[in-house]
Parts: C-alpha cells; structure tokens; sequence
C-alpha cells in the first residue's frame, strides 16, 4: 500500500516540496523512519531529530520548516502538523483495512421489529432487540448488545462485547470500543430508616455524531431526563459518567475520569486522567482540569484548574479548605502589618 505526496497534498492540503510523484508506504516517527515513510515534527524540540531523520518526506510548520535545514528530502509545510499527520495516517489505515461484506452473521440474533440496514455488518454472537434501528454501514463486531428500541446511526462502529442498552443512542461515525456500556442503570437510591430502596432509571443516554467512547467505559442511563454527550466528544477507557450528566460538544476525557451525577460540562473541555467531578456541579466552556483534580464546586470561568488534597477526616478536610481560600487575603493582611511595623520602626532591621 502506498500513497504519492501529490495525492496526499490533493486529499489534505498543505505546501509540497520536493517530488510530487514520490510514493510513500506509511507513517512513522522521526527516529524509526525509513526511505518508505513519511514522518511529521509537531514538537519543535525534535527538530535535531528531524535533520537527521530517513524518511522519505517530512510534515511540518513553516517556522519548523525555517529551521531544519539539515534534511533533504520532500517537505509538506502546513499550519498543524499533528492534525496533518492524523489525517494521513487514517488514509493509510483506510487503505490496509481488508472490506468486510454487508450481511448478518449466522449466529447473531436479530430479533423481528429490528430494522437493520442492507448495508451493515453484523458479527457473530450479537443480539439486537426489537424495535432497534441500525443504519447504514454500521459494523458491531462479535457479542455485541444493541437494545430495544435503541438506536445506532450510519457508519458507526461497535467492536466486540461493546453493550447498548434499551432506547439509548448514538450518532453517525460513532466508535464504541470493547467493553463499554452504554445506558445501565445510574446509582439512584433513596435511604429509609438505613434501607436502600431503588430509583427506576428511565432516561435514556443520547450520544452525537463523531464521538468515541474507550473500552470499559461506563455511560450510565439517566433518572428522569436523559444522559447526553455532545457531538465530537472523545472519552478514553475506564471512565465512567454517572445518570444526568451532559458533556459538551468536543470535549475530551482522559482513562479513569469519574462524572458524578447531573455534571454538566461544557463545550471544547478537557479533563485529565483519574480526574473526579462532584454531581451538580457546572463547568463552563473551555476548561482544562489536570489530571488527579478533585472538582467540587462549579467552575465558570475558562482556564486551567488543578487541585488535591491528602486524604483526611472530613471535618479536618473542611478546616483546610477553608483556610486555603483564604491564603490570599491572610498574606495581604500579613504584608500590610510589615509595612506598619517598619514606619512604626524604621531602624528595626539595623537594631536585628
């Protein structure tokens, strides 16, 4: 399998350099690169890495461009190299991908009232419930669950033993990695003289077009009103979003993140791995929460947040916190006091 760089240039944009017949077989990094790759610099750290790297061509900024003089070989100068290099490695992977013919395995379970596009692949072992919608394109790989009523928009794909349960969706071009569980039940209770007893979770989870959701990660069916993720939105593996919530359009979530329940988070977001996220809590658009953060209160302005605090007993915890709020204004009170202090004694310092 290979590509020419004009052909790459055509699909992608971008500045070519260099020989526009030249056939490249796939990507790789700067320092494993051979005369049969292409090989991208988005950090310009690496430019020493990029003057002495084999490939056959090079993705790069043009301020990068400006600097690596020492290679020779043909250049594609464009504005986000890794954006660039992304988009060409998923032609070549569209291009080494063996077609799967259209058609439902022997052994899955279609259940009368589904209605499942001609052109889907459905796997071994997988069920789907009646009343459920699959579009067109759509693959769900071996053991997969879709179901009832629920809905699976067009070219969207389940990989094995990935579950969506009864009357939830997702959208179009949709990835669902193995493992993952799409609309359980969210962890609803009330408590009577020390008992349990069960909330019905009859919401729904609705997923956009163009998100991906990780392996093992848990999107848990609302209460009342639904669970929703926006279109785009990107969730690793080993995270799990409570009942209620509704994650912005676009926003990525690192492994093992927790939502607590009826979280809203906005727009463009992104939260860092095993980062914790209090239940009813707001956070507006663009917001970065570093990894290991603990949010509790809402947060309404964009930035980046980044907090921890060492395990502790509770009303000692509370203590803390407080006196950390107010760090500020003891120090300004604190410097205010030095400065009275000195025009009270000027000759202080002299006397020490």
């Amino acid at each position: 399998m290979s590509i020419r760089l004009a052909q790459l240039v055509e699909r992608l944009g971008g500045q070519l350099k260099g020989d526009a017949n030249l056939e490249v077989q796939g990507i790789a990094p700067l320092d494993a690169a051979g005369s049969a790759h292409i090989t991208f610099l988005s950090n310009p750290k690496f430019r020493a890495q990029a003057d002495q790297t084999q490939a056959a061509a090079l993705i790069l900024s043009e301020a990068d461009d400006a600097q690596v003089q020492a290679y020779g070989g043909a250049r594609i100068v464009t504005k986000n190299p890794y954006a660039y290099f992304a988009r060409a490695a998923q032609l070549f992977q569209a291009q080494a991908e063996v077609p799967v013919p259209p058609g439902i395995h022997a052994s899955a379970v279609v259940e009368p009232g589904a209605s499942v596009a001609a052109s889907a692949v459905i796997g071994p072992h997988v069920v789907i419930e009646a009343g459920a919608v699959i579009g067109e394109r759509v693959r769900i790989d071996a053991g997969s669950f879709v179901g009832r009523n629920a809905r699976v928009g067009d070219d969207t794909h389940f990989h094995a033993r990935a579950t969506l349960h009864h009357g939830c969706q997702i959208g179009a071009r949709g990835i669902v990695h193995s493992g993952a569980v799409i609309g359980a039940d969210g962890f609803g209770f009330a408590n009577e003289a020390g008992q349990w007893i069960k909330i019905p979770q009859v919401g729904r989870v609705m997923i956009g077009d163009d998100v991906e959701v990780g392996a093992n990660t848990t999107i848990d069916r609302g209460a009342l009103a639904d669970t929703v993720i926006e279109e785009g939105v990107k969730l690793d593996n080993q995270i799990q979003i409570a009942h209620n919530c509704h994650i912005g359009a676009h926003t990525a979530i690192a492994a093992c993140a927790g939502i607590a329940g009826s979280a809203t988070i906005g727009k463009y977001c992104s939260i860092g791995g095993a980062a914790m996220i209090h239940g009813h809590i707001t956070i507006v658009d663009r917001v970065h929460v570093s990894a290991g953060t603990l949010a509790l209160r809402s947060i309404l302005e964009p930035g980046q947040y980044t907090g921890f605090y060492p395990i502790t007993e509770h009303r000692d915890w509370e203590k803390s916190a407080a006196l950390v709020r107010n760090l500020g204004s003891m120090r300004e009170k604190i410097r205010a006091l030095e400065k009275t202090l000195k025009t009270l004694n000027p000759n202080q310092e002299e006397n020490e």
